[in-house]
């Protein structure tokens, strides 16, 4: 991830950077309806010993960058100590995705900056309170997440950044949202079309997957939006290329690849090429996707999406297609 505003991206030069995507475990204190993990609650979150051992192991590994993710990670009683081992055993980049509740309690977020912490990602699912507290199922979660934000950054920590799962709900409000990231001086900005292999938009798919057409206008302006703003860093995850033809370096998993060579580890799998799984076994492309100028840098659609809704709203693109308009 960049630091602060961005006029274009560029590949790194070297090799891929090593990256654990460390799950700590699914415990939450939000339950936003649309969680991947949303059906895995009831999973017993990993020890404190189990994840010294993981991030030992990682280190051995040649792991430079360290996301811990949750669930909510922040909630656990070991979450500093994880922190400061992290910093101890040398991870270059500790990176914490976050809904931010905890970090409003400003003793806490300035024992997390101390702690070593080098980058916060802060979801963010609606545009105001209403809409955010009403995907998220708690009540304060807006205004929490804003305190958290200002917290961390009055002691002293510059790489903040965000990301918004996109569904049924806020699609119509993510230009609304990518303005108050922008405001909130938030310049890396993951826009994630929902997944719905699992969890709650699996279960409830009807109800929060929104289709692909529909939502990819309001994307593209959010991307827009960020560019007006002075950054190329807001970003589309999870979208078949022939929407964003013209946002090409505004994909996120074009950079990511190019980028990592990423691992998550979770209670429950793991997963040590997640880039080449996402193509094996969770998206693909339909057979009328052969001959589109696209076809080797997109990673597809969403098997799911595909197996409910069809391949209607893909169109093959037949001419070369810029990178950056």
């Amino acid at each position: 991830m960049s630091q602060g505003q961005s006029s274009g991206w560029t590949p790194p030069q070297g090799g891929r950077t090593q990256k654990l995507v460390l799950f700590t475990g699914f415990s939450c204190n939000s339950h936003c309806h649309f969680c991947i993990d949303l059906n895995k609650r009831d999973l017993p979150d990993k020890s404190t010993r189990t994840i010294v051992e993981e991030m030992v192991a990682a280190k051995k590994a040649g792991v430079e960058y360290l996301e811990m993710i949750g669930g909510e990670t922040t909630i656990r009683r070991d979450f500093i100590p994880l922190v400061r081992t992290a910093k101890r055993l040398g991870f270059k980049d500790i990176v914490v995705v976050t809904n931010g509740r905890m970090l409003a309690y400003p003793e806490f977020a300035k024992e997390t900056v101390a702690a070593g912490v080098t980058d916060l990602v802060f979801s963010i699912h609606g545009h105001d309170a209403k809409l955010h507290d009403e995907l998220t199922y708690a009540e304060g979660s807006f205004v929490d997440l804003l305190k958290g934000i200002e917290n961390v950054r009055k002691e002293g920590l510059e790489r903040i950044f965000g990301n918004c799962t996109v569904i049924k709900q806020n699609m119509k409000h993510l230009p609304d949202i990518a303005r108050l990231f922008l405001q909130q001086k938030i310049h890396h900005v993951e826009f994630i079309f929902v997944d719905p292999t699992y969890g709650g938009a699996y279960t409830n798919f009807n109800g929060l997957v929104p289709r692909i057409s529909e939502a990819a206008p309001y994307m593209r302006e959010a991307l827009d939006i960020g560019r007006a703003g002075g950054t190329t860093d807001f970003v589309a995850r999870y979208v078949p290329l022939c929407h964003f033809p013209d946002h090409l370096d505004q994909i996120s998993e074009i950079r990511e690849v190019a980028t990592f060579r990423t691992r998550h580890w979770a209670p429950d799998f793991k997963n040590d090429d997640v880039g080449a799984g996402r193509v094996i076994a969770g998206r693909s492309k339909p057979a009328k996707c052969a001959g589109c100028s696209l076809f080797d840098r997109c990673e597809g659609v969403w098997n799911e999406y595909l197996k409910r809704v069809g391949d209607d709203e893909l169109t093959p693109l037949r001419e070369a297609t810029k990178a950056v308009r």
